[in-house]
């Protein structure tokens, strides 16, 4: 048994797409080698306390436990443990029980910079499985009124079963086709999030083949155009004044500043890309151009996250709506 497991650890990386590779050379630049080396291995995992749940302080059970900790410096009550000790902490009570959720840290990011307050009304477009779901819910205080969305029904249950065992109950959960939730709910919310379905990019590991099997640049651009209808709908749902916040796991800026440019020349006048600092040192401002496309220079204010061995590849923009459109 030990012998095979040596061979296995010993055998060099799959190889990720050639097309991907050299994507990735022109979106990471100088940044490229060093998220080749971070895509060998696992990822440390993330987690999070949730407030959601009471109960005796999680930390201080890992403590305990002997399951060492790192604290991440720019987010609040959440820390990452070492990639090999991932079974053990799904195993412990403080996991089962829902007070801490794992969740990698970039996912975290877009629900931190929408910056939700308790007594708003809020908007999860695309909200399966429930991660970014439970964070804005906690971040309200459990106040105020969040719409969670989910077009496929096996995700949708699977949202609604994570938010009742991690305290999110009081979430009203609609099984609807996001693209078209503006029709029934124009302007009505103060702030939402479309962490829109995406290539995955940001999620690969050269080391599992089964994270990019299904990559290609065509699939690429089938989902920018589904993007840009789940923007759409999600900019017309928002109050003038409001915030939206657009994120992917995804490096690819057809899925990206592409997407966010199209609802730009969509709404001239009536969106702007605003700032936003999160105190992540692995962020990268939003790209100026992209192969013939040029962006606005306000897509500076946009965020992109190359992987490392913590963070997984993520893109965020926050947006905000000056004028009416509906």
């Amino acid at each position: 048994m030990g012998k095979r497991r040596a061979r296995r650890e010993a055998a060099p990386p799959t190889d990720l797409p050639s097309a991907f590779l050299a994507r990735l050379a022109a979106i990471a630049g100088e940044d490229a080698d060093a998220v080749l080396d971070a895509l060998e291995r696992p990822r440390a995992v993330g987690v999070r306390r949730n407030p959601l749940v009471p109960g005796p302080d999680p930390w201080a059970a890992l403590a305990e436990a002997g399951i060492p900790t790192q604290p991440l410096p720019w987010m609040r009550e959440a820390a990452v443990i070492p990639a090999d000790r991932r079974a053990e902490l799904s195993r412990h009570g403080a996991v089962t029980d829902g007070r801490l959720y794992i969740q990698n840290p970039a996912s975290m990011l877009p629900p931190l910079a929408l910056g939700v307050r308790p007594g708003e009304r809020v908007l999860d477009l695309c909200a399966a499985p429930g991660s970014k779901t439970l964070q804005l819910w906690a971040d309200m205080a459990g106040q105020g009124w969040l719409s969670a969305v989910e077009a496929v029904r096996a995700r949708f249950h699977r949202l609604r079963a994570n938010l009742a065992r991690h305290g999110g109950e009081g979430v009203h959960t609609y099984l609807k086709d996001g693209a078209s939730v503006w029709r029934a709910v124009p302007e009505s919310f103060d702030r939402v999030l479309v962490d829109a379905p995406c290539s995955s990019e940001g999620q690969f590991l050269r080391r599992e083949p089964a994270t990019f099997a299904y990559w290609s640049e065509r699939k690429v651009k089938e989902m920018a155009r589904k993007q840009r209808r789940l923007l759409y709908s999600a900019f017309q749902c928002l109050k003038p004044g409001g915030v939206l916040v657009y994120s992917t796991c995804t490096l690819a800026p057809e899925e990206n500043e592409a997407v966010v440019a199209w609802l730009l020349a969509r709404f001239p006048g009536a969106v702007r890309v605003t700032e936003v600092d999160l105190g992540v040192p692995q962020a990268r401002p939003g790209l100026s151009a992209w192969r013939r496309e040029v962006f606005p220079a306000e897509f500076a204010h946009a965020v992109r996250i190359l992987p490392d061995a913590v963070m997984e590849g993520f893109f965020l923009c926050r947006l905000e709506k000056t004028a009416g459109t509906v």
